[in-house]
């Protein structure tokens, strides 16, 4: 059914009418990408507060159903909306008109305003108006009066803060937090940025924060169809973030556009010492590396999801003109990911969770008392060994990758489990997140029970602008490839989940 223009008055909820806005829309404005809302604020015709007016009826219809938020402070939304408007055009930063999702281990300073949001126990990067919970009764209302870096960047970029994303504990354990699949509300959105991906993927901000150490960007990208970018460790500032493995854990960004990923690269300076042309490199000119992995046989095997996806995406890419290569990588990349990375990641973690364990042990996850504990008997000549293992393979993928225009492997074994109790298997990704290269999930593909699964882009390290230039190519093919199969996220006709 066609969605009804909005009215032409409306009254905001503070109940003050809204001044007559300039222009008339099919449908609200959250089902647009961050980069379209941006363009028609910076052509005035298209206000904050009514992108905020519109994302909080979405929230209104949808939380009850997919719980994707830990908080959300409406009054917040709206006085900040309206701070927004209110700008002059020369202090508008690249952002103004972009909705943010911060999951719930990122840190936001609270000034005193009063809340009337949802508060339950849920969040990792630190925002200075919002409580960051990580999902730990260690710090239910947590105010740590500071925004983390990364939030502080989008904020002066103007972006507009909704709230606090559902993760798993500190964004460490497998254990879902409630957040649903907006695809099939039965199944897990992954993890442990299980509220970020489910609120882009149902239309509920423009993009979102998730963060990765195994696999935790880039597998819930894949299991709620949109795009994810999880870029070269150290690229992103993580002031303000839970560490769980120093090593390994990087921000992530979520977004229903290529165009939105680039345009956050931007805000946050991520910059290849050669620009990518200006015009994308057609696939005509492109060559691809596929590469299985090791994690391609383990445990149960690929799944009929992911077999068919891997042999489509190749066929669509070769019908483009590209020239796709089957690649397998030395031995010496056995057993990095269920392996070194785990040395690493458990090692590390056993410094990370010491001030929780000494402080509340009885409050802390069975989990992850177990890393402080070494219930895993991981020793420190271990460490140090895939310490230097890992760090001699960086320079010899960075060379692979170089050789091609990206490398394909898979993001996830197969669609999103059934039950929220777990959130999947990261055995495809951890190997990437260790070797520190940038990754871009790349929907498109779907299983006969119309779950979305996607691909990941790799390239060298720091080339993150170029995997992206390539990415957009490469969704112009991918991206509803399986349309038909994929079951229905309740939107307005004339909305379109993904644009390329």
């Amino acid at each position: 059914m066609q969605f009804e223009p909005p009215p032409i008055s409306r009254k905001s909820h503070s109940g003050r009418a809204l001044k007559p806005y300039p222009y008339i829309m099919s449908i609200p404005t959250n089902y647009l990408t961050a980069s379209e809302c941006i363009d028609l604020v910076s052509k005035g015709q298209l206000t904050i507060e009514q992108i905020a007016l519109d994302h909080l009826a979405r929230y209104d219809e949808r939380d009850p159903v997919i719980h994707a938020w830990a908080y959300v402070d409406r009054e917040l939304v709206m006085n900040e909306a309206r701070r927004l408007d209110a700008l002059p055009k020369e202090e508008r930063g690249p952002l103004h008109g972009a909705v943010l999702g911060v999951k719930d281990m990122i840190s936001e300073w609270n000034d005193g305003n009063p809340s009337n949001g949802k508060d339950t126990d849920d969040e990792v990067i630190d925002t200075k108006d919002l409580p960051t919970q990580h999902n730990s009764p260690i710090y239910k209302d947590h105010r740590p009066n500071i925004d983390a870096g990364p939030v502080a960047i989008c904020r002066a970029a103007g972006a507009l803060i909704f709230g606090k994303t559902h993760t798993t504990e500190f964004a460490s354990t497998s254990v879902g937090p409630p957040a649903c699949n907006p695809y099939d509300r039965r199944r897990t959105p992954g993890g442990s940025s299980s509220g970020s991906g489910a609120a882009v993927s149902d239309y509920q901000c423009s993009f979102a924060f998730g963060t990765q150490t195994g696999g935790s960007t880039i597998r819930p990208g894949s299991y709620n169809g949109i795009f994810a970018l999880k870029p070269t460790w150290g690229a992103i500032t993580r002031e303000g973030l839970k560490i769980c493995s120093i090593t390994l854990d990087t921000l992530g960004l979520y977004a229903r556009s290529i165009e939105d990923l680039k345009l956050l690269a931007q805000v946050f300076r991520i910059q290849d010492d050669v620009p990518p042309p200006v015009r994308p490199k057609p696939l005509s000119s492109c060559k691809f590396a596929y590469i299985k992995t090791d994690q391609w046989d383990a445990s149960s095997g690929p799944s009929p999801e992911l077999i068919s996806a891997w042999e489509k995406s190749a066929t669509l890419l070769r019908e483009a003109g590209a020239e796709v290569v089957d690649v397998d990588l030395p031995s010496s990349f056995d057993k990095v990911s269920g392996g070194k990375h785990q040395w690493i990641m458990d090692g590390e973690a056993r410094a990370s969770f010491l001030p929780e364990y000494m402080v509340a042990k009885d409050q802390l996850a069975d989990f992850l008392q177990s890393h402080v504990e070494n219930r895993t008997h991981i020793t420190r000549k271990m460490q140090l060994q895939a310490y230097d293992e890992i760090a001699a393979l960086r320079p010899v993928i960075d060379k692979l990758a170089s050789e091609y225009d990206a490398i394909v492997t898979p993001a996830v074994p197969g669609e999103a489990p059934m039950g929220l109790g777990h959130t999947g298997d990261m055995r495809f990704c951890s190997m990437w997140t260790a070797l520190h290269v940038p990754c871009v999930n790349i929907p498109g593909f779907a299983s006969v029970s119309g779950m979305p699964i996607g691909l990941t882009l790799v390239a060298p390290r720091y080339e993150d602008e170029r995997l992206l230039s390539i990415a957009g190519e490469v969704a112009k093919v991918w991206v509803g490839a399986d349309a038909d199969k994929l079951n229905e996220i309740p939107a307005p006709k004339g909305s379109v989940h993904l644009k390329v």
